[in-house]
């Protein structure tokens, strides 16, 4: 029997192990999509307890608490944090199969050296003991993880109103190495059916300096916010979508449609997805223009118990996977940017993995000479970034196009403490290749095998996004 989660935990041959500790973990991280506060990384926060760290804003952890009947005061409500960690502990040792049972102990090995399995027995002290480095270790605090985990490049995830203020005091901050940049989330400026899309306008007025009365105005307003994050560093246009509805309108279609809402008129389901493709179609130029990459999240179906939406509000762990069926949509929309010369570089991201095979033939339709896959699959996210779901994104992506030029993992996480992500993808990746090799599937040649585990471990996102 092997030992508990070693150091050759997931690699099962003896290139594996190669590829891992040889190379795939000596290269550092670019982590080029995540939810952290930047505020926390100016301030080089100090977690107060382990439920802080592990549990505030994490809804992973969230929906296993969950489906052991936790109570919500455990998970976010008023709870002490002692109770909460409990909480928790009682329930990991029930979640096995689950990767959060891996993340959480590779997570106590990599930042606390603490290698007891999370147990209600051991419970006690490992939070004694956890406890006691993140109040007394200077190592512990946000910068310090940061830097133990190697991390070069941040990019966080922020609406177009946002001021960025801490990620320009952080640019300016000589004593912190690593760059935080921001990354562009259009959000609610899409959403023209919701209720909070009026105040959001005048929020973006605000913001940008433009008043806004039509969608020329609103085109310029968002412009002007682009050249402030691309002037910070700015390298992504990011869109959470369900799917793309193709709907092709004229300019002065979306801008009737824009000023209808405006006057607060009733818009049909036509009109609401006219304006979300043209605005769409505007922003993706505009990344094309600057160099960005698009990144598409798709396939999710958002605040699905209208209950506790109402208790706790969105991002709480409410959220489920749905199909990215009618993806014509979305292959209309690449097609007529790469018929304009304005196709940014794009990665897609679908939540069902089902949906893995038409993502990725369906990228291999718009490369460019001179990039390597210019559109591809991204890396295996949100309910698909488990062991399984990696191999299968993993696989699917060699088999339908050109694996060694893939861009790699993401955290797409609100825990600093999630950088083991990372290593959970590395070791994945590197057992699937050495198994490949050592099975005569590839030759077993360190030369190739090494340097495809370095570019996608580090090398091709480094180029992909010109960080």
């Amino acid at each position: 029997m092997k030992n508990f989660m070693d150091s050759d935990f997931l690699l099962e041959n003896e290139t594996a192990k190669v590829l891992f500790h040889d190379h795939a973990d000596k290269m550092p991280i670019l982590d080029y999509h995540c939810h952290l506060d930047a505020r926390d990384i100016y301030d080089n926060k100090r977690f107060n307890d382990m439920a802080e760290v592990w549990l505030g804003g994490d809804h992973y952890k969230w929906r296993i608490m969950r489906a052991c009947g936790v109570a919500e005061k455990y998970i976010t409500g008023d709870a002490e944090a002692r109770e909460k960690f409990w909480e928790f502990a009682g329930v990991v040792s029930r979640a096995i199969g689950n990767p959060i049972y891996h993340w959480v102990h590779l997570e106590l090995q990599r930042f606390f050296d603490c290698n007891t399995p999370l147990t209600p027995d051991t419970a006690r002290d490992i939070w004694d003991f956890c406890n006691d480095r993140l109040r007394s270790d200077e190592t512990m605090r946000v910068r310090g993880i940061i830097k133990k985990a190697r991390v070069e490049v941040i990019v966080t995830t922020d609406d177009p109103t946002d001021s960025l203020e801490w990620h320009k005091r952080l640019a300016d901050d000589e004593t912190f190495k690593t760059k935080v940049l921001p990354g562009w989330r259009l959000g609610t400026v899409l959403e023209i059916e919701s209720p909070d899309f009026p105040g959001y306008i005048k929020e973006l007025t605000g913001s940008s300096g433009v008043p806004i009365s039509d969608y020329s105005c609103l085109k310029t307003a968002l412009l002007k916010r682009m050249e402030y994050f691309d002037s910070l560093g700015c390298r992504t246009g990011d869109h959470g979508l369900t799917q793309v509805t193709h709907a092709p309108a004229s300019e002065k279609q979306v801008n009737d449609i824009f000023c209808k809402r405006l006057r607060n008129d009733t818009l049909t389901d036509l009109e609401i997805n006219q304006f979300k493709y043209g605005l769409l179609q505007f922003c993706a130029k505009e990344y094309a223009g600057n160099g960005w990459v698009m990144e598409l999240h798709m396939g999710v179906l958002r605040n699905v118990n209208s209950r506790m939406l109402k208790q706790l509000g969105p991002n709480t762990g409410y959220d489920s996977s749905d199909s990215t069926s009618g993806l014509s949509g979305l292959a209309r929309f690449l097609d007529e940017l790469d018929n304009a010369d304005a196709l940014p570089r794009t990665l897609l991201f679908p939540v069902d993995p089902a949906d893995n095979l038409t993502i990725s033939t369906l990228a291999g339709c718009f490369h460019q000479e001179g990039i390597r896959s210019k559109v591809q699959q991204g890396s295996a996210w949100w309910f698909n970034d488990t062991l399984s779901g990696m191999e299968q994104q993993i696989i699917t992506f060699a088999e339908q196009s050109v694996l060694a030029n893939f861009a790699g993992m993401l955290t797409d996480s609100r825990s600093f403490l999630s950088y083991t992500r990372h290593e959970y993808f590395r070791r994945i990746l590197c057992n699937i290749l050495g198994g490949w090799a050592e099975s005569g599937r590839y030759i077993a040649d360190m030369k190739y095998l090494g340097k495809i585990v370095r570019d996608i471990c580090y090398n091709n996102a480094k180029e992909y996004f010109g960080f």
